[in-house]
């Protein structure tokens, strides 16, 4: 059984075509410049080269009905029908309080994701888009809605709710609702299987950790807490987006500045997180990470400074959950940055967790990072979103 992924942007789209029977990919690729001139499909089928084609794509309606194209092709295709995929499975970024999980769409999910456009205005309409488009490409094959929002629906209103007054939640929705949601999902899921742990009462760390940075903790698999808010704004420090500040900040620079709210937010969003803290070196991590070898000081106390908040974060959820049995490191960062992980790690000693600096010396792949008389297991776990999705999408649909 094929099951089409599609991650839809406002200008661009990521596709994965995956057979279940075995997970494994059969092609992926990713379609730039939707709407803009110049627009390319790159395709990658496995086991043949990367092909490139240049071709005007107006809308998403086009670039998909070029993804469907590539993937029958007689040179670069995989399938020789679109009768082969059985069902497509969208990433959709925000489903507000009405999803908490992921759902077969119908006209009644659509309306759903509009109205959480003033959510997340620059990933719901590009969502929606590519589900429209997929239906009008592939009539008849069933949609599946996967929300990053979903995970963070588990939380109980002691979590979720911000202090402000509670007419603003009824009126606005204004909570915490979590992204990164399907990732956090799909490692704390692997992380309680890779460590044989208890999936009923197994407490998890996950920090995803790139130039989007979030950490949720979960028991068995159930969202407790999770960083990010009412938008990804909140918690880490992170490429370029402040994480936690005091709101009063905003009133002030405001004032200083002579600025609007929302360019305040737009500095707040772009021009802040390590970007900031480095005094403009990067928003990319190698970047820092090499200036901070050069004895660059605001290189050295921008990496500090997220390493100290991301170990805050671990620190405030193991509470949250009386405890933790695993933390796991997940995302382009948590995955690839030995280092990272080494100075988050510093300060756990008080939980019982120690990194091992030979296990540690790995990149991209399931381990056990722990030294053996660790008391909590501290894993490298590679995410996969795609794959989550299509899991999501053949439950719901075969």
């Amino acid at each position: 059984m094929n099951i089409l992924v599609m991650n839809c942007g406002s200008s661009s789209l990521k596709y994965q075509l995956i057979d279940m029977v075995n997970e494994s990919v059969l092609a992926k690729g990713l379609c730039e410049r939707i709407g803009i001139e110049g627009s390319v499909l790159t395709h990658s089928p496995a086991g043949k080269d990367k092909v490139k084609f240049e071709k005007p794509m107006p809308s998403h309606k086009e670039a998909i009905q070029m993804v469907m194209d590539a993937l029958v092709d007689k040179e670069c295709g995989v399938i020789s029908s679109t009768d082969e995929i059985a069902a497509i499975g969208h990433r959709v970024v925000h489903g507000g309080t009405y999803y908490s999980d992921s759902v077969v769409v119908d006209e009644k999910v659509k309306e759903a994701i509009k109205d959480c456009f003033d959510l997340a205005p620059l990933h719901n309409p590009a969502n929606l888009m590519g589900i429209e488009a997929c239906e009008a490409a592939a009539p008849g094959k069933p949609n599946v809605a996967v929300f990053d929002t979903a995970f963070g629906m588990n939380m109980e209103e002691k979590a979720y709710l911000y202090a402000l007054p509670y007419e603003y939640f009824e009126k606005y929705k204004v909570r915490r609702y979590g992204f990164h949601g399907t990732s956090h999902s799909f490692v704390s899921g692997e992380a309680i299987k890779f460590a044989g742990l208890d999936p009923k009462t197994a407490k998890v760390i996950v920090c995803h950790l790139g130039n989007g940075a979030s950490v949720s903790a979960s028991i068995g698999g159930k969202c407790v807490d999770t960083s990010m808010g009412l938008t990804p704004l909140e918690g880490l420090i992170m490429g370029t987006r402040s994480g936690d500040i005091d709101p009063a900040i905003i009133q002030f620079l405001c004032n200083k500045l002579s600025i609007s709210v929302d360019e305040c937010l737009n500095i707040l969003n772009k021009k802040s997180g390590v970007l900031g803290l480095s005094n403009g070196i990067s928003s990319d991590f190698r970047d820092i990470d090499a200036a901070a070898e050069e004895g660059n000081h605001q290189a050295e106390v921008a990496l500090e400074a997220y390493a100290l908040r991301v170990a805050k974060y671990i620190g405030a959820y193991a509470a949250a959950m009386n405890g933790v049995d695993a933390i796991a490191f997940t995302a382009g960062v948590g995955e690839n940055d030995k280092n990272m992980r080494k100075d988050i790690c510093a300060y756990l000693g008080y939980l019982g967790a120690f990194i091992d600096a030979e296990k540690n010396d790995i990149r991209g792949e399931n381990r056990v990072i722990s030294t053996d008389d660790s008391k909590v297991k501290l894993l490298l776990m590679p995410t996969n979103e795609e794959l989550a999705i299509a899991r999501d999408t053949l439950r719901l649909t075969k």
